[in-house]
């Protein structure tokens, strides 16, 4: 496997907490401390471009299926509506009564995850809320979605992972004690059997769906917390980010260690590496140093 780092982006000035979709498949956007929604070209990345700002921390972003519309949200709670093509119908809704830790769009819903703990379904055109549910007593801190079955994982601080149908929030399972600390990430493989999850704890656990979600594959991952761990486009490789600075490389498939990119060999990240965005060409990582760098992987 090669790495190669192709660019750093910088501009930001505070941490950085989010990255998503951009108006290309050619595009990124960043988001954090600072308040700013950043868009990157990924064939001219020298400078990126301000298309929003708020006047609070951002933890979350996400873009919708219409590329001028855009959801983020805030360190207090806010859910912000961003329309890049009408700015007059931005509109920030102070939902949550805490941080918004994660945002998933799926087929006109989008879904907010609540420091909270609370979890709620929105109409993605009308930006208005449909209903809302009270899953914990504790952060909700990531959401992740299943085509085949229709259902939403959830991973929470109560070291929880909550199952719901996706249509009705009606809750299905819950995975008690799915880490020793914090769930801070999910992902369902491509082949949506598999559900990955990467906690505070910096264990990296596999579970499977078709048989009741049992616990199949864990392994100590990472030094400190894992922030995100991330699919690539092919499916045969998976990310993880973590606290310990570093992004881990895996065979999907075999969870085999492939490559450890770090500051001393590659010239990674100098702090907490906090989310990574997999394109067809870049794996993007973003951090607690204010810095975007585009990685080339190959095998």
């Amino acid at each position: 496997m090669n790495i190669r780092k192709a660019h750093t982006c910088t501009g930001h000035r505070a941490a950085l907490y989010a990255l998503a979709s951009g108006r290309t498949d050619r595009h990124i956007r960043s988001a954090g401390g600072d308040g700013w929604i950043v868009e990157w070209s990924l064939d001219d990345p020298e400078t990126g471009t301000l298309i929003a700002s708020v006047e609070t921390r951002l933890f979350s972003l996400c873009t919708l299926p219409d590329p001028a519309k855009l959801v983020a949200g805030n360190m207090d709670g806010g859910v912000h509506w961003i329309n890049l093509s009408e700015p007059g119908k931005t509109r920030n809704i102070r939902h949550h009564k805490k941080g918004v830790y994660d945002i998933l769009a799926r087929e006109g819903r989008v879904y907010t995850a609540g420091g909270d703990g609370v979890l709620t379904l929105w109409d993605a055109d009308a930006g208005k809320s449909m209903e809302s549910f009270q899953l914990s007593a504790h952060a909700l801190r990531c959401i992740a979605f299943s085509e085949q079955r229709g259902e939403l994982a959830v991973g929470a601080s109560d070291n929880t992972i909550y199952l719901l149908d996706a249509e009705t929030l009606a809750l299905n399972q819950t995975l008690k004690n799915a880490h020793d600390n914090s769930v801070f990430s999910i992902a369902y493989a491509p082949d949506n059997r598999y559900l990955f999850s990467g906690g505070r704890d910096a264990m990296l656990r596999v579970w499977d769906s078709e048989n009741d979600y049992s616990l199949i594959s864990e392994q100590a991952a990472h030094l400190f917390t894992i922030n995100h761990l991330v699919f690539s486009p092919d499916g045969h490789l998976l990310a993880t980010a973590s606290r310990d600075k570093t992004i881990r490389i895996w065979n999907a498939h075999s969870l085999e260690l492939l490559k450890v990119i770090d500051v001393l060999k590659y010239g990674g990240h100098i702090n907490s590496v906090n989310r990574l965005h997999w394109t067809p060409d870049f794996l993007v990582s973003c951090s607690d140093d204010r810095t975007i760098i585009l990685w080339e992987i190959s095998i």
